[in-house]
């Protein structure tokens, strides 16, 4: 199969299709609570967090977590979040842009931190599956950075041109995984990371989705 003539996204789900910063917030403050940690806010986690995850921990504990604490730090995480996300939905009008974007004939995909045997049934639960030619979600272990999973990712669509693909996210590692693939970024601002902080990466930052279709539209044409 040859190359497609048009544009393509890489999506992230956490914090950008899909907006679930309250249940993030709580299960990061659930698993704060395994170290005597007080409650994080919204703003304050939007300011530290960064990947790898131990990192963000080290950043409010003024150390890294022990191999013990980071067991049980991130088992709590993950059940709270499983408990908690059925509250979340689609970020607003995610559902509209997905079904655009393939009608104008261009492609796209999913990728994931989010462990992929619950990332697809919530996926398809939302009914965009469809829109995707690929979804994958993390099949290792938690914390660690998107890159190489994007190296994964991409490999599996030969017929996209990296050069023309550009990755939508909310964290600052979604714009490095796009960067060692040698693909386009652009950083939403309504997820994990504060503006201030995603524009210290170097690529476009946007407000809302809309503004990230358009953006990408423009640096991939």
């Amino acid at each position: 199969m040859g190359k497609q003539a048009g544009a393509h996204i890489v999506w992230d789900w956490n914090g950008t299709l899909f907006h679930d910063n309250d249940a993030i917030i709580g299960a990061t403050n659930a698993a704060f609570v395994e170290l005597g940690l007080e409650p994080i806010t919204l703003e304050r986690y939007r300011a530290l967090y960064c990947v790898p995850v131990p990192k963000f921990y080290e950043r409010l504990l003024g150390r890294l977590p022990t191999d013990a604490e980071w067991q049980v730090m991130d088992e709590v995480f993950h059940r709270y979040y499983a408990e908690h996300r059925v509250r979340c939905g689609l970020t607003a009008g995610a559902a509209e842009l997905l079904a655009g974007w393939r009608s104008a004939g261009r492609s796209q995909s999913l990728l994931s931190m989010y462990v992929h045997d619950e990332l697809v049934p919530l996926v398809q639960g939302f009914g965009i599956e469809p829109y995707f030619l690929r979804v994958d979600g993390r099949t290792g272990p938690s914390g660690g950075s998107k890159a190489e999973h994007m190296v994964r990712h991409l490999r599996t669509l030969s017929e996209i041109d990296v050069e023309r693909t550009v990755v939508i996210g909310d964290a600052a590692d979604d714009a490095v995984a796009a960067l060692h693939v040698g693909a386009r970024a652009v950083l939403y601002t309504g997820g994990s990371h504060s503006r201030a902080s995603l524009e210290k990466v170097g690529v476009p930052v946007v407000d809302s989705l809309q503004e990230a279709v358009e953006t990408a539209e423009r640096i991939a044409a």
